[in-house]
């Protein structure tokens, strides 16, 4: 709650931390805002953290589970139900393309952006052909993968500008 002058704003969260609300004293809807809840799956705990803080930073955005592997994924998003998954490539036990495939059998709504060092046509392939919404490589700026994030959400395939020309085939 917040004093700003002569009224008082009221604002939090919906249980399930997809809406942000704003309400007057009078009890008018002053805002509302969809927050984007985020995994992000990557086998390097720095790699993960570092893209949880930049993403975190983003008001409408909220970063709500860290996985380390593919299984974890899987589960996580069994869970959570987020709107959506960055997904590492090179993971043990299951990888990013195994656990893509797996999350699309439960989950078609879920978008996934897969992330990776890897720039390759396969790759990028790969992740397309088992669900993913989107292509990122590591090299992206913080810009580009909000930018990647709203796409995936407008329901379009977002491939970064680093693979851009790599059409998939």
């Amino acid at each position: 709650m917040a004093n700003q002058g002569n009224w008082v704003i009221v604002y939090g969260f919906t249980p399930d931390l997809r809406l942000f609300y704003c309400i007057s004293s009078n009890f008018e809807l002053v805002e509302i805002t969809f927050m984007v809840r985020i995994i992000i799956v990557d086998d390097h705990f720095h790699v993960r953290e570092a893209w949880s803080w930049v993403l975190n930073q983003v008001p409408r955005i909220n970063v709500i589970a860290q996985c380390s592997n593919g299984h974890e994924a899987i589960e996580t998003a069994k869970k959570l139900q987020p709107d959506v998954i960055l997904m590492d490539i090179n993971m043990e036990p299951i990888n990013g393309i195994e656990a893509t495939r797996a999350i699309r059998e439960f989950a078609p709504d879920i978008k996934i952006i897969g992330v990776s060092v890897q720039a390759e046509r396969s790759y990028v392939n790969e992740m397309l052909r088992n669900g993913a919404n989107g292509y990122v490589t590591k090299n992206s700026s913080s810009t580009e993968m909000i930018t990647a994030i709203d796409e995936v959400l407008a329901g379009k395939t977002y491939l970064c500008e680093e693979i851009g020309h790599l059409r998939a085939v």
